[in-house]
């Protein structure tokens, strides 16, 4: 789970960096300001989407691991309660 929760950060730093220096560079590109506005709409839609998407992932991936752990412990009970009786 640790990996999954690093993997995470990993990838929301590197969205928040791409994200950020999206918006400086359209920012500093010689556009008129109404240009410049729908630029900055047009990536902040495709930022969310692409965030959602990760989202999702992430959510998947969380899941998948809190049911293998589950398993895990549900076995290794089962494992000591054989070994008692």
């Amino acid at each position: 789970m640790e990996n999954t929760n690093n993997s995470g950060k990993i990838i929301a730093a590197l969205l928040v960096g791409a994200a950020i220096g999206g918006v400086l560079g359209i920012l500093f590109a010689p556009d008129k300001g109404s240009e410049t506005r729908k630029k900055i709409s047009g990536k902040t839609e495709d930022l969310a989407g692409s965030l959602k998407e990760k989202f999702n992932s992430f959510m998947e991936e969380a899941k998948k691991e809190f049911e293998r752990s589950q398993q895990e412990a549900s076995e290794q009970e089962e494992n000591l309660m054989e070994n008692k009786v």
